[in-house]
């Protein structure tokens, strides 16, 4: 059963280095730090909510410890277990974006002000939609290049019908950059974030299939001797 959840005006923040985390995207966390032990107890007594934002390496001069990303992700823990040593596990399910306005403390957990963001569609609902069915073609077409892609992802994306959902999932479990997806993740214009996707994934599928005709026939253990 869903239920409407009311974005506070603060919430805890995991920050972490080459980590960006989307909307709708499901993310599994281990918890071991004692600061994010006491940020999760507190959290599951409350609301269940957290943020989740990169350290943005382009603040790595500032006084303040992981300088994080201007936008980040909010959200829910849909599923945890605590473990015998004190850690846990965790599954954080994305709601929505975010930008970070301040932080408000660092002691016992980073909290942080935030301003929830909107998306805008950028286009008419038929052009995203259609631009969705092509991205889908394209990931596809690169699952077959790459065998060590997640097998899973074409067949489940396959049920998202939404075109920003699509994107953000295909964006949080394909790519491999993450100030690419920091960048995706930033962009609230949905057709301009499809575009976005889609030629990147077009390029990936370019990459693959020029490998691929340079390894030839060969195996991968083999490809040196191509």
């Amino acid at each position: 059963m869903e239920m409407e959840i009311t974005l506070p005006t603060e919430v805890p923040v995991m920050t972490l280095p080459n980590v960006v985390f989307f909307p709708q995207a499901l993310m599994p966390l281990h918890i071991f730090e004692p600061r994010y032990r006491r940020m999760l107890a507190d959290t599951l007594k409350t609301n269940r909510l957290f943020a989740v934002a990169g350290v943005d390496p382009r603040r790595s001069q500032e006084i303040t410890i992981e300088p994080p990303h201007r936008v980040a992700s909010v959200g829910i823990v849909r599923a945890c277990q605590e473990n015998s040593d004190g850690t846990s596990d965790l599954l954080l399910q994305g709601l929505c974006r975010v930008e970070i306005q301040s932080i408000i403390r660092e002691q016992p957990y980073r909290r942080i002000a935030v301003r929830a963001l909107a998306s805008e569609p950028g286009a008419t609902p038929e052009t995203n939609l259609a631009l969705r069915k092509e991205l889908a073609r394209l990931v596809a077409q690169r699952q077959k290049f790459d065998q060590n892609g997640p097998k899973e992802l074409v067949d489940f994306l396959k049920t998202v019908d939404d075109p920003e959902a699509f994107v953000d999932i295909a964006a949080f479990t394909l790519c491999r950059s993450p100030r690419f997806k920091q960048q995706l993740l930033e962009e609230l214009n949905v057709n301009q974030r499809l575009h976005l996707l889609r030629d990147e994934v077009r390029r990936e599928i370019e990459h693959l299939s020029l490998s691929r005709h340079a390894q030839g026939s060969l195996p991968d253990d083999r490809i040196g001797l191509n």
